[in-house]
């Protein structure tokens, strides 16, 4: 259990029992570790800055002792050698307020639900962090042959032959297997449910019902097939489209022009970054390195004078492809099939790791004079995740049905 901080005025403290609300806001984080999961595990060491470091030996070079042993002569020693990873560790946290009245007619069951709802809320942002640092892999695999993301069409699913390309990728670069708990060494795989339904109909295919009953399982997993146990995440990554909007009225030799509709949030966000591409119509374009979009008059800024009609169609090609006529891009999802050792994570259940905080009415001084006021929070004091082997993880990209 990790070393939780409370902080419970005497007025309160015989109310509940903090030990309980702590575990039901670590047990409420740990449903939504699933990438978090299989990583190399690491504790955050006090007083020594926000670092921490992964290490992993490297293999002896096979050519240094090809040529065998000469008879009476003792070879020259080889040196151990270890690559350091370093990860900067941030925090994550929010919190709830409890008015007094609240407090005088159901208390008690407010901190229980306000630490299980904080706890899946932790638990997921922490499995986003890791699940988007393992997404960074540049060793991607497109589904049935395509290029490049733009490239995945309706055709282009997760199938079993997908999954073997990844294996014997992952045998190639002579990943680690897992092989926990007397099980048969193997890789794991994390994907979305609607992946999973593209490759259960496989004659080859072994659910999880139909293991042994002394196997151990996993969290969350589901089935397994050709040395690959398969765990189902609802968070695993999904690469939308961006940007889906028009332009609003015709411009000439201009680099602004105004976007038709409200923008999205991830509109803002990517239109915000500068220096991407867009398209406008059939043609593609730069936005401006600084500057690229007001969100107060919604304008684009483009890197160079453009002459727009009104209604093209404004879009992004950072999902799959792109229909000709809606110009509406499809979803792709990521699935990750990977060896031990691939990545490193914090262990959350290290000391201070997740932290329940609780503030009661009364302890906010001047700032609450009536004392209408307590929060309960939840913080992530300190946690990262980082690739340690990029050959030994493969990103699978492709679309569903």
């Amino acid at each position: 259990m990790p070393n939780n901080t409370n902080t419970i005025s005497s007025l309160t403290s015989g109310r509940f029992n903090p030990t309980y609300y702590d575990r039901q806001l670590l047990e409420s984080a740990k449903t939504k570790l699933v990438h978090a999961e299989f990583g190399q595990k690491r504790s955050v060491p006090r007083n020594n800055g926000n670092k921490v470091n992964f290490r992993r030996w490297n293999l002896f070079d096979p050519n240094a002792a090809l040529s065998g042993l000469t008879e009476g002569e003792t070879p020259t020693g080889q040196m151990l050698s270890q690559t350091d990873i370093e990860a900067t560790v941030k925090q994550y946290g929010a919190y709830v307020e409890v008015t007094d009245l609240l407090d005088l007619t159901a208390y008690d069951s407010v901190i229980n639900d306000s630490a299980e709802l904080l706890g899946e809320q932790i638990g997921t942002v922490l499995e986003w962090v890791t699940r988007d640092a393992m997404c960074a892999t540049t060793n991607v695999q497109y589904a049935g042959g395509a290029i490049d993301r733009k490239s995945l069409d309706p055709t282009k699913k997760l199938t079993v032959e997908e999954i073997r390309k990844a294996v014997r990728t992952l045998k190639k670069n002579k990943a680690r297997p897992f092989a926990e708990d007397g099980r048969a060494p193997h890789f794991v795989c994390i994907c979305s449910p609607e992946a999973t339904y593209d490759l259960q109909n496989d004659e080859n295919w072994k659910n999880v019902s139909a293991y042994s009953n002394a196997e151990a399982i996993y969290s969350g997993e589901i089935g397994r097939l050709y040395g690959v146990v398969f765990v189902e995440s609802t968070e695993a990554k999904v690469y939308e489209q961006s940007v889906h909007n028009a332009v609003k009225a015709d411009t000439s030799s201009s680099a602004s022009f105004v976007l038709k509709n409200a923008p999205t949030a991830a509109e803002k966000a990517y239109l915000s970054a500068g220096g991407g591409k867009i398209r406008i119509g059939s043609t593609e374009y730069t936005l401006a390195s600084s500057g690229s979009f007001d969100p107060d008059t919604n304008t684009v800024t483009l890197s160079a004078a453009a002459s727009l009609s009104a209604n093209a169609a404004v879009y992004s090609e950072d999902a799959g492809a792109v229909d000709a006529s809606t110009k509406k891009a499809l979803p792709v999802h990521a699935t990750l099939v990977f060896g031990r050792d691939a990545y490193g994570v914090i262990d959350v259940d290290g000391k201070g790791a997740v932290q329940l905080i609780i503030k009661p009415h009364g302890s906010g001084g001047t700032a609450d004079p009536l004392d209408q006021r307590a929060t309960v929070g939840a913080k992530a004091c300190a946690y990262a995740a980082v690739i340690l082997n990029d050959l030994w993880l493969v990103k699978i990209e492709h679309t569903v049905s």
